[in-house]
């Protein structure tokens, strides 16, 4: 479910998500939704959900060390309506918690295109993703994989496809 196994598949999503992202919230047919919430260190499960229409991005995640992080999630709907995204990220870059677990749930489409990133973009640098082993996606989810994952984690983009009503 991820982009097309190989460079060029890779290189092609590279360049599409962020132009539908941008279009996304450029032409939502809702309002698209930025929170800021905290990541909080400490060994606790915690979660962080926003709804958006009928489209549900929730954000779960343990994490060690340091102190609370200031992160965000956006959340978009397409002007056609066919598209839902979410994105979950620290608007710092690089995240200086040990993360032990994540997952990224959407409710209500189905995921097409999804990547999880050990830095984000900011002040000049570029995204740094997460090997593809340490991370997998099902129709509905992005998450760690266990024993494969590094414990870093800055950034999440999701890009999901609704039901299409048909008449």
């Amino acid at each position: 479910m991820a982009a097309s196994s190989g460079r060029s598949g890779r290189r092609l999503w590279a360049a599409l998500v962020p132009a539908a992202l941008l279009c996304l919230a450029a032409r939502a047919a809702e309002e698209p939704s930025t929170a800021d919430f905290d990541v909080r260190p400490g060994g606790e499960v915690h979660s962080f959900s926003r709804r958006l229409g009928d489209y549900t991005c929730t954000f779960t995640y343990s994490a060690q060390g340091g102190t609370n992080e200031q992160w965000q999630m956006n959340i978009g709907v397409s002007e056609d309506n066919l598209l839902f995204s979410c994105s979950v990220w620290r608007p710092q870059g690089k995240s200086y918690l040990f993360f032990t677990q994540f997952k990224a749930e959407v409710k209500g489409a189905k995921i097409e295109y999804a990547m999880a990133y050990s830095q984000a973009a900011v002040g000049g640098q570029s995204d740094i993703p997460l090997k593809q082993e340490e991370f997998e996606i099902t129709e509905t989810t992005v998450s760690h994989r266990e024993g494969k994952f590094r414990f870093e984690l800055s950034k999440l983009m999701i890009v999901a496809k609704t039901p299409r009503d048909e008449l």
